[in-house]
């Protein structure tokens, strides 16, 4: 099992929003970087653990557990000429960009990104290396059992 760590702007996509979508699940949509459409199309697996992290924020950071729920899949916002995420050079035959479906397994707290800087255990959180722009990375195993462990979750880590 891989772990994630997948940023979304509240205004868009908040943990709440996702908690009120029929199963608790939502398209994981806009994501217009190569590296991190890669990690979906290449590494992610259904049930690999999320952490759910709240960006361009009064207080970015991790407020929820949740899981890949599903093998990725051509995003159709980048076929949408309406859509801010529209990518008129991807074609319906060879998309460009692609989507996973997430599910929020619960909200946790806030776990902010000074909490998160001022555990030494976690310095090498690739979130908190300056420049990181990423909205998907991988979180290590190591990481994921000592944020969980944080939240006051599941002490093995599994979402």
């Amino acid at each position: 099992m891989n772990h994630w760590l997948m940023k979304s702007e509240p205004g868009e996509c908040s943990v709440d929003d996702a908690l009120a979508a029929p199963g608790a699940t939502v398209p994981w949509v806009g994501v217009r970087n190569y590296q991190a459409r890669n990690f979906m199309r290449d590494a992610m697996r259904v049930d690999d653990g999320v952490l759910f992290y709240h960006s361009s924020c009064a207080e970015p950071g991790i407020v929820g557990i949740a899981r890949v729920a599903s093998s990725p899949y051509p995003d159709p916002t980048q076929f949408d000429p309406k859509s801010p995420y529209f990518d008129a050079a991807s074609r319906a035959e060879a998309p460009r960009w692609l989507l996973v479906d997430v599910q929020v397994l619960r909200k946790t707290r806030n776990l902010t990104l000074p909490e998160l800087r001022s555990q030494t255990g976690l310095q090498d959180l690739q979130v908190l290396r300056k420049g990181n722009r990423l909205s998907i990375t991988p979180v290590e195993p190591l990481h994921w059992q000592w944020i969980v462990h944080l939240l006051g979750d599941d002490p093995g880590g599994r979402p």
